[in-house]
């Protein structure tokens, strides 16, 4: 079993819960932080002194407050942690129940396992932390990984870049011009339309914003 764990959570009662599921499996060198910036120096700072951390237990969302943060959510937190110790097991450990978004963290931020929280949730974190030790993956119960099919697309460089003019406060009927300036094909509004409603249509969102947010949670944009 793990014998050094950070766990990253901003809520108090959810970061003791955590911590009394690891003690209960004989975890007791653990470390907790309530911002991803802390997290990151508290993983340096292990490295630098030879006695790294084998695991980081991470929400994927953070509430803003007055401490300013390089490091706004787990998904940036992961990033910055693979580049620094690419080796490290990462469990995410949140609400989030989107299956398209869970998948992602599988298959672009190479997470370990990933448990919801819900009922249950301490059993769930309980059997995340021995199948992650024996190098396996975990995803919880109720929850599916989507590969290729139902709720997951495969986002082209068109996507993207209409995304990314959409999020840069750019209407959506002025995409056209914009694609043109760049020589950008396909470049008519009929096929700006499309895509949009396409990539809405797969993962189940009603609103250009909904997508918007979507995208830089996954960080496509």
């Amino acid at each position: 079993m793990f014998k050094k764990v950070l766990i990253a959570e901003d809520h108090e009662i959810a970061n003791i819960s955590v911590q009394k599921t690891l003690e209960e499996l004989g975890i007791t060198e653990n470390k907790y932080v309530y911002y991803c910036d802390h997290a990151l120096s508290w993983i340096r700072n292990a490295l630098r002194s030879g006695a790294p951390y084998e695991l980081l237990i991470t929400d994927l969302y953070f509430e803003d407050d007055h401490n300013e943060q390089q490091l706004s959510g787990g998904v940036e937190l992961i990033k910055a942690v693979r580049e620094l110790q690419p080796g490290l097991k990462v469990i995410v450990f949140s609400a989030e129940n989107r299956p398209a978004i869970i998948d992602d963290l599988f298959k672009t931020q190479a997470i370990d396992g990933y448990v919801r929280k819900a009922r249950r949730d301490a059993q769930h974190l309980k059997e995340a932390l021995q199948a992650v030790c024996g190098h396996k993956t975990y995803l919880s119960p109720g929850l599916k990984q989507t590969g290729k099919g139902h709720n997951s697309h495969e986002f082209s460089s068109f996507d993207v870049t209409i995304i990314s003019l959409l999020s840069q406060g750019i209407l959506q009927k002025d995409i056209p011009y914009y694609l043109q300036q760049k020589g950008i094909k396909p470049s008519g509004l009929s096929s700006v339309e499309k895509r949009l409603s396409l990539m809405k249509e797969v993962l189940g969102f009603s609103k250009n914003e909904q997508l918007i947010a979507y995208c830089k949670d996954i960080g496509v944009i």
